[in-house]
């Protein structure tokens, strides 16, 4: 497996409408893991969800998360960053990120109809990136 490497060394991993698994801190401590759409943008991550979702209550008490994109073929990459998340309205994200996952006509139409107003926005405190292209 190949360790230690960087965003760019991924190729076009992170262009791919994978959906991505977010955690955040229940009141417990317990995590909660959420599989959402994403994107990658000027070196961080954007999730768009509504104001009232569980996952922006979550933030607004602590802004710990973590976030992992992975693929299910070879080589296998990955990436998963940790850090505190940030909550600012999510503007045209939305639209941005639903075209991104289900194409030009019905992302708009999800968007429009999605009530989504909060951008999650999680920028590295830490960053992990693999793939496993030496083992193939």
């Amino acid at each position: 497996m190949r360790k230690n490497l960087t965003p760019d060394d991924l190729g076009d991993l992170l262009e791919q409408p994978l959906v991505a698994v977010l955690a955040t801190y229940r009141l417990d401590g317990g995590v909660l893991l959420s599989p959402v759409w994403h994107r990658w943008r000027d070196g961080g991550f954007d999730v768009a969800t509504g104001r009232d979702d569980v996952k922006v209550r979550h933030l607004r008490r602590d802004p710990r998360a973590s976030i992992v994109v992975y693929e299910h073929v070879p080589p296998y990459r990955g990436i998963e960053v940790r850090g505190d998340a940030r909550l600012e309205p999510a503007g045209d994200a939305v639209r941005q990120i639903a075209i991104r996952y289900l194409g030009e006509r019905d992302g708009a139409a999800y968007a429009d109809s999605a009530g989504d107003d909060t951008l999650i926005r999680l920028e590295p405190g830490r960053l992990r990136a693999w793939d496993f292209a030496d083992q193939l």
